[in-house]
């Protein structure tokens, strides 16, 4: 089975001058605790709901405020549309995430893939697998 057979693949996206506020209403909107923050084209970072928590909220930062402020920074972990679910979850368990981001062959935003879509798709025995590793070196990442 293919990343594209599981993953979610109409996912909204935020630009980093976004404020927070519209990017928290646009999570709420669509149900999702995360949006990818893209800039020309290419994943710059995501932003969760608890980088929202933890960054603003905690830090009494301004709503207003970009929501390059709350992302999370750093390399953000992909596959490739084409790539083998199961190499897929391997990934998410060695850097203890719950989310990659999917890429198309050109290297833009093709979707997300959440351990939620390989559940549906890939089973609960691969998802409570993966989870277990996730959670064996002490939690998750931000994203």
């Amino acid at each position: 089975m293919k990343v594209s057979d599981a993953m979610t693949g109409q996912v909204s996206t935020a630009a980093p001058t976004d404020s927070i506020r519209k990017v928290a209403q646009v999570m709420a909107h669509i149900d999702s605790g995360v949006v990818p923050v893209v800039e020309g084209g290419k994943v710059v970072g995501l932003v969760t709901d608890r980088d929202i928590v933890l960054r603003v909220v905690a830090e009494s930062r301004s709503f207003d405020s970009p929501v390059s402020e709350a992302m999370s920074e750093g390399e953000v972990q992909s596959v490739r549309e084409d790539d083998i679910l199961a190499d897929a979850t391997a990934k998410m368990a060695s850097h203890q995430i719950r989310r990659l981001v999917v890429l198309n062959d050109a290297g833009q935003l093709a979707g997300i893939l959440s351990l939620g879509d390989v559940a549906k798709d890939y089973g609960a025995k691969q998802v409570g697998k993966t989870l277990e590793e996730i959670s064996a070196e002490g939690g998750e990442a931000a994203h």
